[in-house]
């Protein structure tokens, strides 16, 4: 299908490089870079599982001694 794309010109440097350095086409640079935008999970529509926080143990205590602030 032919259809008229407007692009940055920043982002038609970029499938430009990328298109050189592959040794294939403007065009598939193109069709390739929109294939992987969208068969990849949208940010979105996701949701990652709960956070998991690992903690340990430290000598370190919270809070600062005010009397060695400048000891750095």
């Amino acid at each position: 299908m032919r259809t008229t794309l407007t692009l940055d010109d920043d982002l038609a440097a970029r499938l430009k490089d990328l298109a050189h350095r592959q040794g294939t086409t403007f065009k598939d640079a193109v069709n390739a870079a929109i294939r992987r935008g969208l068969t990849s999970p949208s940010p979105s529509g996701t949701r990652a599982g709960p956070a998991r926080v690992h903690t340990f143990r430290s000598p370190f205590r919270a809070g600062g001694d005010p009397e060695k602030l400048g000891a750095f």
